[in-house]
């Protein structure tokens, strides 16, 4: 496919990664000639040193033969206008990075008006994990999560004492038929491997068929339970911070924001009822025990540094605060978060690009949109000849350490895979991924041929 970016941003350059694996001719368009140039000599990308709001580059460059083109500039009303632009001019697909509160409030109307297909917004998208995990506390539906005769379960591994120290080499002996796909500890979610070993305090996520899982889940599983979260601070007035304050006060919970822009604390007391602004640092201890955060149920660390809001959720944890999700944009402190000990960390990157592939991948059959602790994603789709996977031993695959196979349904029968399990062409496979190995995970279902991507 042809597929156009406008904005040589962080997301912008997500994206073609992704897609370039793909085979897809990605062109981006940028008005800094020097970027551009850097991209050139390690990316086989085209590009276009233009501003993209002119009609003129669009129709040089036959925007009208392009399958999907998506405007990530760093401003809402230049993706609104351009991805507007480049619908006109013919292009089958277009998609805008939109953040502004305000646009969101007429979302609807403006892609409607305008002519865009799908608005992607990081704030809110990370809001959305953020609220799944306070009020839900991923629990997947009280723990099941199903597609077709296969199930996926959430539980802590504390709840069989048993499996803690035991390794993926012989965790089928205790879960027979069953595959540990993902494991929450710390923060961060881990794609385990043969020689993991579950720790106490670990989330675990098994797959299995539906009647197995459901028996285990009777085990382990508290039904409908809720976190009676009533307290919730917000460190960090902006975009996040707004969105997830609105919707947590909606809920009935008590929510705090300590913002320290007075004019934002203005603007944030003007669009949030309920809602309790305090004007302050919140890297001054004295303030934070004076506005009680012992008492508080969960600390969300929102600002817009992300060594600011490690630090922080760092502090949070050290008082003992149940819950702590720390915003975190750069992919280098994966490994310090899972250190800190922090109950989850969240790259609005990551959640973003991932949607915009979702979105991409029209054919490809996602099981919901279901993400795993906004790391994770699960999804489902179908086995292609052309295909590297096909009809090789899972063992012999040498599959990404993000990228899990965690089921195949074949005809009416369910297949828990092992290393000797073929893949065979029209197998429904459901795979788990880490948001993070996007690439990665493209690279494994393409090959020189046109890739699963171009099903449309």
């Amino acid at each position: 496919m042809k597929i156009a970016i406008a904005g040589a941003g962080k997301l912008g350059l997500k994206i073609a990664e992704a897609l370039l694996v793909g085979d897809h001719s990605v062109t981006i368009i940028d008005k800094d000639e020097e970027v551009l140039q850097k991209l050139t000599s390690h990316m086989d990308i085209l590009t276009v040193n233009a501003n993209a709001k002119q009609i003129s580059i669009l129709e040089e460059m036959k925007i009208g033969t392009f399958d999907y083109f998506l405007a990530a500039t760093d401003r809402d009303e230049k993706n609104i206008v351009i991805a507007s632009f480049a619908k006109k001019l013919g292009c089958s697909k277009v998609i805008a990075r939109v953040r502004d509160p305000e646009h969101m409030n007429q979302m609807g109307f403006i892609k409607e008006t305008m002519g865009i297909d799908f608005i992607v917004n990081p704030d809110l998208a990370i809001t959305v994990e953020i609220y799944k995990y306070l009020v839900e506390k991923y629990s997947l539906s009280n723990g099941i999560f199903s597609s077709g005769k296969v199930s996926l379960l959430e539980f802590p591994a504390n709840k069989m004492p048993q499996i803690i120290g035991v390794s993926m080499f012989n965790i089928g002996q205790i879960f027979p038929n069953m595959l540990v796909v993902s494991i929450s500890r710390n923060g961060k979610i881990i794609i385990p491997h043969g020689e993991t070993t579950i720790h106490a305090g670990d989330g675990l996520y098994i797959m299995g068929q539906r009647l197995p899982i459901q028996k285990l889940s009777s085990k382990v599983h508290e039904k409908g339970k809720y976190t009676g979260l009533q307290k919730v601070m917000i460190i960090g007035g902006g975009k996040t911070g707004l969105y997830l304050a609105k919707k947590l006060a909606e809920f009935g919970i008590a929510v705090k924001i300590i913002e320290k822009d007075k004019a934002r604390c203005h603007y944030l007391a003007a669009h949030l009822d309920d809602v309790m602004i305090l004007h302050g640092d919140a890297t001054d201890i004295s303030l934070l025990e004076e506005e009680n955060l012992n008492d508080m149920d969960a600390v969300v660390t929102a600002t817009g540094f992300d060594e600011d809001n490690l630090l922080l959720a760092l502090m949070a944890k050290q008082h003992n605060i149940e819950d702590v999700i720390a915003k975190v944009s750069r992919a280098s402190y994966a490994d310090l978060i899972e250190k800190m000990g922090i109950d989850m960390a969240l790259n609005p990157l990551d959640i973003t690009a991932a949607s915009i592939i979702r979105f991409i991948q029209g054919s490809k059959r996602v099981i919901s949109s279901q993400l795993i602790q906004g790391q994770a994603e699960i999804m489902e789709i179908i086995a292609e000849k052309h295909m590297p996977l096909i009809n090789t031993p899972l063992k012999n695959l040498h599959l990404p350490d993000g990228v899990i196979i965690a089921a195949l349904h074949r005809g009416l029968d369910v297949i828990i895979p092992s290393g000797e399990t073929k893949i065979l062409e029209g197998d429904r496979v459901i795979t788990v991924s880490l948001l993070s190995a996007l690439s990665d995970l493209e690279k494994m279902l393409t090959s020189n041929r046109p890739s699963f991507l171009s099903r449309r």
